[in-house]
């Protein structure tokens, strides 16, 4: 095998680089992985009252605080911080806009096997949405959810930030004490 060759493996392989028009040893470094942060309380604001029993009648969605109420006999029993679609202000137009939807709502579907952590489905796009877009010829986009996070994160871990695509985002085990307690029909209100 020719030196140069050699030579051209070893830097390749062997973590050599070229400064100051030297070979330096630099060895290997890779570039850092963003890994969640384990904080399994840090989804939740402070819980209201005892544990959940009865369904749940209604869940208000305030955007700017990144906050979930839930409410059963039109009390407020629990409080959950949320993440949002990566463009978290704003109204929901279309599909890939990154943002979370505004107005009123019903779960229509339930969904234990979801690629995040349990599921529950939004009636968006409902016929006014679709009418717009129809009008303004674009696709609304859909399948909006309350869920929880990523199957492949471990227990207790969450995403950092604002990250969904438009969907809401609660920690597995905010998803894990409200899915058994929320019916198809459920009210849900998406503010500001």
């Amino acid at each position: 095998m020719p030196l140069y060759l050699f030579l051209a493996i070893v830097v390749v392989l062997g973590g050599w680089v070229m400064a100051g028009g030297r070979l330096e040893w630099r060895g290997f470094e890779p570039s850092p992985i963003p890994r969640p942060v384990e904080r399994p309380d840090d989804m939740v604001v402070p819980t209201i009252g005892q544990p959940l029993n009865g369904y749940i009648d209604r869940i208000v969605i305030h955007k700017s605080l990144r906050q979930l109420s839930v409410y059963q006999d039109g009390a407020l029993v629990r409080r959950y911080r949320v993440a949002l679609g990566f463009e978290p202000e704003g109204d929901k137009v279309m599909e890939d806009d990154g943002r979370t939807p505004e107005g009123l709502f019903v779960i229509d579907r339930r969904n234990e096997g979801s690629r995040f952590h349990r599921s529950l489905r939004l009636n968006y796009p409902r016929p006014e949405d679709i009418a717009r877009a129809a009008e303004g010829g674009y696709d609304p986009g859909g399948d909006i959810y309350i869920h929880g996070q990523p199957n492949r994160l471990g227990h207790g871990y969450r995403v950092q930030g604002d990250w969904t695509a438009g969907c809401i985002a609660i920690g597995n085990q905010q998803i894990d004490e409200m899915f058994p307690f929320t019916p198809l029909g459920t009210v849900v209100e998406i503010r500001p």
